[in-house]
């Protein structure tokens, strides 16, 4: 039956078949899978990149885990946050997620 199926597939008289045309199909999904996942992926991380890089002493923001704080120091990868008064953390710089000093406080 496998070899009915190849003889099948197999060009007929005269007709050549062009290898570039059978990658074809293979290069379009790689051009499609560039497009719309990992040139947007590489965007993202290159924002979240430059806002951690933004960060200064006194924002306010989000940490991965949920806490809220605002910063008091910032060394290279370490970040300390005031979540209360006189209660610091440390925070590793990758596990802020979010700037929340534009955000006015609701009442």
């Amino acid at each position: 039956m496998l070899n009915s199926i190849l003889l099948m597939m197999q060009p007929q008289d005269g007709a050549e078949s062009n290898p570039l045309m059978s990658f074809l199909p293979l290069l379009l999904i790689i051009v499609v899978f560039y497009f719309f996942m990992i040139r947007p992926q590489m965007k993202r991380q290159k924002e979240t990149r430059q806002f951690r890089e933004s960060l200064k002493k006194g924002d306010k923001v989000v940490t991965t885990g949920g806490i809220y704080g605002k910063i008091s120091e910032i060394k290279e990868s370490i970040i300390h946050l005031e979540i209360a008064k006189d209660v610091i953390i440390k925070v590793d710089k990758n596990g802020i997620v979010k700037d929340m000093s534009d955000v006015q406080p609701q009442k």
